[in-house]
């Protein structure tokens, strides 16, 4: 559905994209993570035909995004930080009016229009005027524009930037639902949205794409942690003999007793090669008649991995 390739994009000397691809297949959810000023909101305005790239490529449904500008815009719904909003209007005079601006034939007007502002929960807000809505439904009513002429392509900038918990959930909730028949990109620089959203994450840090991979694979480790009842000194350095083994860190678990974090060699790209040391560790363990309290593979979290990626960033 979107393959971009070697994007750039600079303001001045400011370089906000630097050598950007990726691809995302159609029907996925994919979120764009990065801190503020990363380069994510640059992209989804080349995506979407707001802002010309300085190098580099953008398909959208095999369509260059500079060449058939209004092919592509066509088929994606777009919701910005800022929702296009206009206050004095009503729900329903708001949507009609996006309606008309699609140029969605009056016949096909009234289902869409229903389809989208029952799949949105707006259906008892419809004469209110947009002003007097709660941030939570004036988002709904962004959401309902995007997807108004069924989208193939669901682009959101920020989507819950602003609200409260509550209307977060339903924001996360109303994703699911509309990725039922769309693709959707949306960024966020908000660890949770996407672990509780997404299955792969698009990580852009200062402009580059610093990981793109399923959360499952972004998370694996090839590291494990062994606890023991007692202290067995000679443990670390027998460790380090297993062919697998990088290092050995030594601390105590949460209940006090003498623990150890096993690393694994990795490759030197991401996703990491996530072999399980647990069954080596288990034979070296028995082998020596070590008092093994706990030996388990330990976890990443997609925080721990940002917070890798944008130390490594900071080192270079």
């Amino acid at each position: 559905m979107i393959d971009v390739s070697h994007l750039s994009k600079s303001y001045g000397p400011i370089e906000a994209l630097r050598d950007v691809s990726f691809s995302i297949a159609a029907g996925e959810i994919v979120g764009l993570l990065g801190p503020n000023g990363a380069g994510k909101t640059t992209i989804i305005k080349i995506l979407t035909g707001y802002l010309q790239p300085d190098a580099g490529t953008v398909l959208v449904n095999g369509l260059d995004v500079l060449e058939h500008t209004r092919e592509v815009q066509a088929q994606i719904g777009y919701l910005p930080e800022t929702a296009p909003l206009y206050p004095e209007l009503s729900v329903q005079a708001y949507l009609k009016m996006m309606a008309d601006l699609r140029q969605i034939p009056v016949e096909q007007q009234p289902h869409l229009l229903s389809e989208a502002i029952y799949a949105t929960g707006l259906q008892d807000h419809l004469t209110r005027p947009i002003g007097q809505l709660s941030k939570g439904y004036r988002q709904r009513v962004g959401l309902a524009q995007a997807i108004l002429h069924r989208p193939r392509l669901l682009i959101l900038d920020e989507p819950t930037v602003g609200l409260d918990p509550t209307q977060i959930v339903e924001t996360r909730n109303l994703i699911r639902r509309l990725a039922e028949h769309s693709t959707v990109l949306f960024s966020t620089h908000i660890l949770s949205e996407v672990e509780a959203l997404c299955d792969r994450v698009i990580i852009l840090i200062n402009g580059q794409v610093k990981a793109d991979a399923r959360l499952s694979e972004l998370e694996a480790t090839s590291d494990a942690i062994l606890v023991l009842d007692q202290r067995v000194p000679e443990v670390p350095e027998t460790l380090k003999h297993l062919p697998q083994v990088q290092g050995v860190g030594v601390f105590k678990s949460h209940d006090g007793f003498p623990a150890y974090r096993v690393l694994g060699r990795t490759a030197k790209d991401r996703p990491p090669v996530a072999n399980d040391l647990c069954p080596a560790i288990y034979n070296l363990a028995r082998e020596h008649n070590w008092p093994v309290r706990e030996l388990r593979r330990d976890v990443r979290t997609l925080e721990t991995v940002f917070n890798e990626l944008a130390t490594a960033e900071v080192a270079q």
